[in-house]
């Protein structure tokens, strides 16, 4: 069996998940609303607060949706108990972000700000600490774990971190590999 399949997803008080038929999954917590369509083929087993997915048969598609079908519910799970956060940070001369109500403006090396908006359900946090010696990071926070992660990789691509002074935007604890720069010539 699938190891990350068989594990339970317990559920915590508070929250009410709904299947229909077509295993088409509802998830309302304390933070939010989460809804998708999990594969048709995979079953579910409620007992108490613990709930399991069942596959019907150790055929090879069944196996494979087995695990996904697991990690995708439980990513609900917590995303509307807990919810989900990337952190980036901005580094560079003159790079930085600042907040313009819900919307962001970076200043990263162009000739003009950026002005992002955050899709629905996310929200952006500025957190400043060049004063510690640190990079200034930019928070994005969600219930949805895919578009959380999406928006991060969407900025990030603004202006991905570059290897020879490492300027740009990175995920938090992302290691950049730093790269010689050019030497002169010795005669």
């Amino acid at each position: 069996m699938s190891r990350i399949g068989k594990r339970p997803i317990s559920v915590p008080q508070g929250v009410e998940i709904n299947v229909t038929d077509e295993n088409y999954v509802t998830v309302k917590g304390p933070k939010g609303v989460l809804k998708q369509q999990l594969p048709a083929s995979m079953g579910f087993e409620r007992e108490a607060d613990v709930l399991t997915v069942v596959r019907p048969s150790d055929n090879r598609e069944h196996r494979s949706l087995h695990g996904l079908t697991r990690s995708l519910l439980a990513n609900m799970v917590i995303g509307v108990t807990d919810g989900y956060q990337r952190i980036l940070e901005i580094s560079g001369v003159g790079y930085r972000a600042s907040r313009e109500g819900k919307n962001i403006v970076l200043q990263i090396g162009f000739s003009h700000p950026i002005r992002v908006v955050p899709p629905e359900g996310v929200t952006f946090e500025v957190v400043d600490r060049r004063s510690a010696n640190e990079p200034q990071a930019v928070i994005i926070r969600g219930i949805d774990k895919q578009v959380v992660g999406e928006e991060a990789a969407k900025l990030r691509g603004l202006r991905p971190p570059e290897p020879y002074k490492g300027y740009g935007i990175r995920y938090r604890g992302e290691k950049v590999r730093r790269k010689a720069g050019k030497t002169g010539k010795t005669k």
